[in-house]
């Protein structure tokens, strides 16, 4: 890579939010230089991710556009911001939503990942060294994205935020471990942790459920119950472990009344992928008494009650929320990745669809079909 580029302002091509729920707008736009502690990359290759279609849409938050949306990325770094010295033009980067300073209490903590500095902000559209904007179009200034926008064929981003992954690994299939393998995943098996022969119940069987149930496959779980109002998911979720599956509009009870009767009284670890509080509540009275554990992954409405008896916990049921999986993104990711290099983790199947940066808004009309679980988005063709 040339870095004839370092130090000057890039024209890319980038796929521009200019309102709420309107196709995004491939438009040609400016990329400042990296400041300081920041890190200019080309991004190769993207895969849409659920929480971008949240907030393209902007039904429950404050909505903010101009903006180049995009997070589940892979990519190259083109040039680095002072005191940067962990990184250098050329290293093959995952850039992730929610960082690590490794200086805060979390980031120093073995038991927390949710960095003070860089966690994730959804309303933050600018840098935090100076508050302002690196993408503009002629003049005007386009926001950022949790700290990353990947829609851009380049970005800058905190260096906390930026993991450095084994320049061997493909970049067009481990893109998705920066944001829904990992967030599935380590919620099954850093938080829940199935011991090997259990039975686990996933709710939610979208990108990040089929990850949760990956989970309990690589675990070991002897029977893994996929929980989803869509029947066309079943077929699907069997390439990843999953053994049964529930559809709670068959049943006239409560679904986790249905799992307790197949179960001998509840499985031992469920985890929530869907954000539905209604889900939330089932997944955790549906773990056994004495040893269940329950996990919750889904981001519910701001309006959101979660109501259970207060027995339910006295019998020995725990309840526990994870981010991003628990894993650190600089220190764990590297080897989540070496894990797939290694053949421990299959994430090939995860990738459904692919389509062309130019057909950017093909992937979101794939995953409001219900048809993909993720769609790659090639930034060159």
């Amino acid at each position: 890579m040339s870095h004839s580029t370092a130090g000057k302002v890039i024209k890319c091509k980038a796929a521009v939010a200019w309102e709420a729920g309107k196709p995004l707008v491939i438009e040609e736009v400016e990329v400042a230089p990296p400041q300081a502690n920041e890190v200019r990359m080309k991004i190769l290759f993207n895969a849409l991710c659920h929480t971008d279609v949240f907030y393209w849409e902007a039904k429950g938050h404050t909505p903010l556009f101009p903006r180049i949306l995009g997070h589940e990325a892979a990519g190259v770094v083109e040039s680095v911001g002072e005191g940067v010295t962990d990184l250098k033009p050329g290293d093959h980067v995952l850039p992730v939503f929610t960082g690590e300073c490794k200086e805060c209490r979390h980031c120093k903590s073995k038991e927390s990942n949710m960095c003070d500095l860089l966690r994730i902000n959804t309303d933050r559209g600018v840098m935090l060294s100076d508050g302002k904007t690196r993408f503009s179009k002629n003049g005007q200034p386009i926001y950022h994205f949790v700290g990353t926008s990947t829609f851009s064929e380049y970005t800058v981003v905190h260096v906390g935020c930026v993991v450095k992954i084994n320049p061997a690994a493909p970049l067009d299939i481990v893109c998705i471990v920066s944001c829904g393998f990992c967030t599935g995943f380590g919620a099954t098996v850093n938080v829940a942790k199935p011991p090997k022969g259990c039975t686990v119940a996933i709710f939610g069987l979208g990108a990040v459920g089929l990850a949760a149930a990956e989970g309990a496959r690589v675990s070991g779980a002897s029977r893994i119950i996929g929980v989803d109002l869509n029947p066309i998911k079943f077929e699907q979720a069997k390439k990843f472990g999953v053994t049964e599956f529930l559809n709670p509009k068959d049943y006239d009870k409560p679904i986790q009344e249905v799992i307790a009767e197949m179960t001998d009284g509840g499985v031992d670890r469920a985890v929530e992928c869907t954000g539905s509080v209604q889900a939330m509540i089932s997944a955790f009275e549906c773990v056994h008494d004495g040893w269940g554990v329950a996990v919750l992954v889904g981001v519910p409405t701001n309006d959101a009650v979660f109501k259970t008896h207060p027995l339910k916990f006295l019998t020995e049921r725990t309840l526990k929320g994870t981010f991003y999986g628990n894993f650190k993104p600089r220190s764990d990711i590297p080897h989540v990745v070496e894990r797939y290099m290694n053949k421990e983790l299959e994430l090939e199947k995860f990738i459904t669809h692919s389509v062309s940066f130019s057909d950017i808004n093909k992937s979101f009309e794939l995953m409001a079909q219900g048809k993909s679980i993720r769609c790659l988005i090639r930034m060159e063709d």
